[in-house]
């Protein structure tokens, strides 16, 4: 991680309440670290005085955070990658967002660089975009990404052409690494 350089670039980080603290706060400070900006966008559900609610282990309520903006207010050329952590209340808030969907389906169709950890590809298949690709996920997940046409390995990390994909926290210093790699490539194929 430490010679890769994302000077200059903007990170969204899609998350909703319940999002997992921990993987929005090591994603965030390791794409910072290696020297991006980072904006946490979010969906009007659970945003309570332009903040969030984190969670511990899906169920302990955590820390809260400022939003940067709803993502009815920006678009996909306004950042370089996404960010999807997990928790199970955070993607599910968002596949339910028709607005956060398209955003999502917009960076994946784009060729930018995503990064999805533990429930994040929940968001993935509501946008309609893991047919055909390699992916991982928390286990619950992975009968979903079948069904939605990905193919499904039970792997730390997996890329599949800027498309970065863990299972779970315990994976996040390899995905932390990883998607600072994906992200400081950039433009990929979709």
């Amino acid at each position: 991680m430490s010679g890769q350089s994302l000077a200059g670039k903007k990170i969204a980080i899609l998350a909703a309440s319940g999002v997992e603290q921990v993987e929005l706060v090591e994603t965030r400070d390791a794409v910072r670290a290696a020297g991006a900006d980072t904006a946490i966008i979010s969906v009007p559900s659970g945003v309570q005085d332009g903040r969030i609610q984190a969670m511990n282990s899906d169920i302990v309520p955590a820390d809260t955070f400022q939003i940067d903006s709803l993502v009815s207010a920006v678009s996909v050329d306004d950042f370089d990658a996404l960010i999807l952590p997990g928790g199970t209340i955070n993607p599910d808030k968002l596949r339910q967002d028709a607005e956060a969907v398209a955003f999502v389906r917009a960076f994946v169709t784009s060729g930018k660089p995503v990064g999805a950890i533990c429930h994040g590809p929940w968001t993935l298949i509501e946008a309609g975009v893991v047919r055909g690709r390699t992916l991982t996920s928390w286990p619950s997940l992975r009968t979903d990404l079948r069904n939605a046409g990905a193919t499904v390995v039970d792997e730390e990390v997996v890329t599949d052409n800027g498309l970065v994909t863990s299972r779970k926290p315990d994976d996040l210093p390899a995905f932390c690494a990883k998607i600072v790699e994906e992200f400081a490539e950039g433009r990929h194929q979709s």
